[in-house]
């Protein structure tokens, strides 16, 4: 079943739960759905839902992809499809489609956004789209493998950059915060923390 009207509410509820703070910008999202607008769907204005996957590398680096009509470096990501059943799944197809990295190597940390970003998109005549807005799911993922095949007809290049390169301050807070938290939980269950090196033998 594709991504539903009342999947879009209930993640926005579960992330308001944890992210009070961003209530008007989420408000502006459930305002589109209450006017029964398809926000699933690319062709939906003013606005419609995508979404994006933010994955760290074992050393704790951040994916950026280069984007061939942006031609900006940004988190792997784009627009729902009828095979989508969860925004959490098209985050991961998104970013299995886009960089190559197979999806049995890539694992969430949970199933609310770690982020809902609002951000214009400016119109695009070559396919008859106006400006509008995407409201962008953004999951947090890790992975121990690295860059695979690149989807070249939509992005031209994939680099891992630390998460000081992560231009948006509240992006970047929330990550930190997560991975923290993540570590201080894997070494209470006596795991090894992903953002260290796995240790080696001094021969």
């Amino acid at each position: 079943m594709p991504v539903t009207a009342n999947h879009i509410r209930t993640t926005l509820t579960a992330y308001l739960d944890q992210h009070p703070e961003d209530k008007r910008e989420i408000d502006v999202i459930r305002g589109l759905l209450d006017d029964s607008d398809d926000l699933t769907s690319r062709k939906t204005s003013p606005g419609h839902a995508t979404a994006g996957a933010i994955l760290v590398g074992p050393d704790g680096r951040i994916l950026h992809i280069h984007h061939n009509v942006t031609k900006l470096w940004l988190l792997p990501g784009g627009h729902l499809e009828p095979s989508d059943e969860t925004l959490l799944q098209a985050a991961g197809r998104e970013l299995t489609e886009e960089t190559g990295i197979p999806p049995h190597v890539v694992t969430p940390l949970g199933e609310v956004p770690l982020h809902v970003d609002v951000h214009p998109i400016d119109a695009n005549p070559a396919k008859d789209e106006p400006a509008h807005q995407h409201f962008d799911f953004r999951f947090l993922f890790r992975t121990t493998a690295d860059i695979g095949e690149l989807q070249t007809e939509g992005v031209s290049d994939a680099a891992w950059r630390t998460i000081d390169e992560i231009t948006d301050p509240k992006l970047r807070d929330r990550i930190a915060t997560a991975l923290l938290d993540a570590d201080s939980d894997a070494v209470m269950n006596g795991q090894l923390p992903l953002t260290e090196p796995w240790p080696t033998a001094d021969w």
